[in-house]
């Protein structure tokens, strides 16, 4: 009982299992929860068995209630690649609005601080080059992208709400893009997509010309980043991601030098609303929390390249991820 308790929401996602794993190592008594439609339980399974964790098979679109003290909540439960909210518009919506005002609600009734997993998506298409913090983004709130966007627009004012209105200490984290173990093979962003590609011996596909842009972030230095905004004293929005910017295409001739294949480079349509550019403006990390990425990209990418490696012939070609009664079964 002596244990800072938190609640991580999509826990058994990319980024919530990551966090799971550094509260755990920080001594904290660590809540896991996820609806299990994107996340997969494979990523927390080796936290089952200690007894500072517990999970709960929760949807947070509906009412959440944990038992006891909770003196933190993380809320990182969403679709978060285009293929998921495409497949699954309401429930990112839900999960955005409906979900983000019940965890206030419980960070309220027990005066826990709650960090919000914001995104680079609030930016659109950008017409300010890097993006800073004070920027209001150019979002499409009709387009194939908006349910995602203006889900994570619309979590940020009911955050700030809740944080001026009722004194809910909130903290707002802006993700950029983020690479590492645990992503979904065939989630359809950029970097597992290439991989698999290579690892399938396909030809790498390039949406676009490959001249839009991405800054890739390891998730070890996110995650650091991320505990290092819930403990500062600010609660406005924070950029964290790496600025080290490169264009797609150069990006697909990374991993292929890096996979050793000999595939080609196809190119296919742009989606629409794809942004052309994405670099965060990380002065504000680097002044409040002290914080600035410190793997490049060639050792995150040796590393994530080594995890796809280990994914059995079924993961590979496998078009869709295990459920909790897939897992279940097992």
């Amino acid at each position: 009982m002596d244990k800072k308790r938190v609640l991580i929401t999509g826990a058994a996602g990319f980024l919530g299992s990551h966090l799971c794993d550094r509260f755990m190592k920080e001594g904290f008594y660590v809540i896991g929860m996820d609806n299990l439609i994107t996340g997969n339980l494979k990523n927390i399974e080796h936290l089952f068995a200690d007894k500072n964790f517990e999970f709960h098979h929760h949807d947070v679109s509906n009412f959440v209630h944990v038992s006891g003290e909770l003196d933190y909540i993380l809320h990182f439960a969403s679709p978060a690649s285009p293929i998921d909210y495409l497949k699954i518009p309401i429930q990112t919506l839900k999960v955005g609005s409906l979900g983000t005002h019940n965890l206030l609600g419980l960070a309220k009734a027990k005066k826990a601080r709650m960090l919000i997993a914001s995104t680079s998506e609030v930016y659109g298409d950008p017409m300010v080059h890097p993006q800073t913090e004070s920027y209001y983004g150019n979002v499409n709130p009709i387009g194939p992208r908006g349910v995602y966007d203006e889900a994570k627009r619309f979590q940020e004012a009911m955050t700030m709400a809740y944080h001026t209105y009722h004194g809910v200490e909130t903290r707002i984290v802006r993700i950029f893009n983020t690479y590492g173990p645990r992503m979904r093979l065939n989630d359809g962003r950029v970097l597992p997509a290439f991989i698999g590609q290579a690892l399938r011996g396909e030809d790498l596909t390039v949406f676009g010309d490959g001249s839009q842009t991405r800054s890739f972030c390891y998730v070890d230095d996110l995650i650091d980043g991320i505990y290092r905004l819930l403990f500062s004293d600010y609660a406005y929005p924070v950029n964290i991601g790496n600025p080290d910017e490169i264009t797609i295409g150069e990006f697909a001739e990374e991993i292929i030098k890096l996979t050793g294949t000999d595939q080609k480079v196809i190119y296919e349509p742009l989606p629409k609303d794809d942004p052309m550019q994405r670099r965060p403006d990380i002065t504000k990390a680097q002044e409040i929390l002290g914080w600035e990425p410190k793997v490049n990209r060639a050792e995150g990418l040796k590393i994530t390249y080594d995890y796809f490696k280990t994914l059995t012939e079924e993961e590979l070609f496998t078009k869709e991820h295990n459920t909790f009664d897939g897992y279940i079964k097992k």
